[in-house]
């Protein structure tokens, strides 16, 4: 692996600033720290030779970046300084990998001499080490992981985002195995989780689990899959579950995990009724497993309100009365229910309180079946016809136009000839000759 760009704000040989940044350190540990004096023996070997020895390099690395844990507790003008000098030594050498790591592990820890700027200095020294590294370079992965790392720890969330949607882009030009890019995936969900980006941690969780369908039935499939379903069930604006159906750890479910597969598949297609029948037959399973009922119970009655509008689209009215009936609630309750239906984007219409009705405007498929298919080509062959009877009418209309304005313009032309007749035998008449006057002698 190629090492990286040298830093352009760093001047000087390698045996001069490496002894620079061993006496800072040998200052900062205190007395009885002799790191100076002990690569100075490692340093002159290397200035005897013409070319610098690349194991009398690395072995003086090993001391300088296993000394410099110390460094999380320098002050704070001065630390980010000494880590950009260690990080312009480790690009001297062929293989900076494992000095890397050990940098990586150190900003993951506190850094005890800023409590308050502790993160932001960990972050931009990392951030330099990350934009140093070439684009393709997968030691950028650890750098990464790293990243990520104190910013689940600090909660500063909106540090990373603007920069996922270079994650996919990295995995490919890393060339990452699938369970480094799973790692990668996980991390990412975990910092959005503890920030409370539902949305994110899911998103990212499903991309972790689509790494491991080719092993569907292991324990680590298993337990990503009940991850995944728990954080759609909890989020409050996911209600689309065919994502994970789709997948196949969440089909070795019904094998392994028979009463979470009949959970996912009530909220897939059944209704409230059906979920109340399911929580009576297991009754500590929500709560043993970190379920919380108000939110799944809030989550099924809007679902099931959509399947109510959804089967009643062709009507495009939906009483009260069923409504509170489906949804095990008081009459008065409904139009809550409603608004907050369509809050959710489930359905869309209008309430009328005169007639007790919902009127349906749109309503959503839950689950869109070969029925839902042949209902879509058929509107979309009447749209078809529609669309084919418009266009005739626009042809007609456009031809009979031209049609009056050849006419107008013929009939202008014959008016011209109407009113202007030249006078051809005059116009075509020979010019007569003037008398000429005859001269008589």
């Amino acid at each position: 692996m190629p090492g990286f760009p040298k830093l352009s704000l760093v001047e000087g040989a390698f045996e001069e600033l490496s002894l620079e940044l061993a006496t800072y350190l040998d200052n900062a540990k205190g007395e009885g720290s002799k790191l100076a004096d002990e690569i100075t023996p490692l340093l002159a070997d290397s200035e005897k030779s013409d070319r610098p020895e690349e194991t009398d390099r690395v072995a003086v690395l090993k001391k300088l970046v296993g000394a410099s844990s110390i460094l999380n507790g320098a002050p704070e003008r001065e630390l980010q300084a000494a880590y950009n000098l260690l990080i312009h030594l480790i690009s001297q050498v062929e293989e900076p990998d494992i000095f890397i790591a050990r940098i990586c592990t150190y900003m993951t820890a506190p850094i005890t001499s800023s409590p308050q700027n502790g993160t932001g200095i960990a972050l931009g020294i990392l951030s330099t080490l990350f934009n140093t590294l070439p684009p393709d370079d997968s030691t950028r992965y650890n750098v990464l992981l790293a990243i990520v790392e104190v910013i689940k720890s600090s909660g500063n969330w909106e540090t990373l985002q603007p920069q996922l949607k270079n994650v996919d882009k990295w995995v490919q030009e890393w060339e990452l195995e699938d369970a480094e890019a799973r790692k990668l995936f996980l991390a990412v969900s975990d910092a959005a989780a503890g920030s409370k980006e539902l949305e994110q941690s899911y998103y990212f969780l499903l991309k972790a689990l689509k790494t491991i369908q080719s092993d569907a039935s292991s324990d680590e499939a298993s337990k990503l899959s009940i991850r995944a379903l728990k954080l759609a069930l909890h989020n409050e604006k996911h209600f689309d579950f065919q994502d994970l159906t789709a997948l196949d750890s969440i089909q070795a479910l019904r094998k392994s995990d028979a009463t979470w597969a009949e959970l996912l598949e009530l909220f897939v297609r059944e209704d409230y009724e059906e979920f109340q029948d399911f929580k009576e037959a297991n009754d500590s399973f929500l709560p043993d497993n970190g379920l919380d009922e108000d939110i799944l119970d809030k989550k099924m009655r809007q679902l099931t309100l959509a399947s109510l509008a959804a089967h009643n689209a062709h009507t495009r009215t939906l009483p009260y009365a069923q409504i509170a009936k489906a949804l095990n609630i008081p009459t008065e309750d409904v139009e809550l229910w409603v608004i907050d239906c369509i809050r959710s984007g489930l359905i869309e219409g209008k309430l009328s309180q005169q007639k007790q009705e919902f009127l349906i405007h749109r309503s959503t498929y839950r689950v869109f079946s070969d029925t839902q298919w042949r209902e879509v080509a058929s509107r979309l062959e009447t749209w078809k016809s529609s669309l084919t009877n418009v266009l005739a009418v626009i042809r007609q209309q456009k031809e009979e136009f031209i049609k009056e304005k050849e006419n107008e313009v013929t009939g202008q032309g014959v008016q011209n000839g109407q009113g202007y007749r030249p006078n051809m035998r005059q116009r075509n008449a020979p010019e007569r000759s003037q008398p000429q006057a005859v001269e008589v002698e």
